[in-house]
């Protein structure tokens, strides 16, 4: 277990200080906003699906590391999918992050690098900022006209 604690704090740390896709994007023809108000992180989700499949995504706004490496991660691991996958990606992760459900070594190994924030679900507050990030992409995926609030 401590080995995935290392890589979990190696991952937010490399994340959350450099952070991937992060700035605006040309040609996104879904967005939506997201606010954390317990610790005022706020992200915007801008995303460019064609024909059904996410073919980029990007984030911009401010938060804690753990905000903002949980959004990086889940920009590279939405690019490429359908909607539909992309939904299926955002339940797996949610149902992890929160302990909804009991996670399997499969579905730890099928979340790739995504497995790392398991770990939050020990810390309830900190699974408001992990998942900020994924509830703001699926309501831009649902083209949802509010500001996702994780409260």
């Amino acid at each position: 277990m401590s080995d995935l604690r290392e890589l979990y704090q190696e991952v937010i740390l490399d994340h959350g200080r450099k952070p991937r896709n992060f700035g605006p994007l040309d040609g996104a023809n879904r967005e939506a906003h997201g606010h954390n108000p317990l610790c005022g992180d706020k992200l915007d989700v801008h995303v460019k699906v064609r024909d059904g499949i996410v073919e980029d995504v990007k984030f911009e706004g401010a938060g804690c590391a753990i905000s903002v490496a949980s959004a990086s991660l889940m920009t590279e691991a939405m690019k490429g999918r359908s909607e539909a996958d992309a939904h299926a990606l955002f339940e797996k992760f949610h149902a992890m992050i929160t302990g909804e459900a009991d996670v399997t070594l499969e579905q730890l190994e099928a979340l790739d690098k995504l497995a790392v924030f398991s770990g939050v679900r020990d810390y309830p507050l900190r699974v408001k900022c992990a998942t900020l990030g994924w509830h703001t992409m699926n309501a831009a995926l649902e083209q949802a006209d509010t500001t996702v609030v994780t409260e």
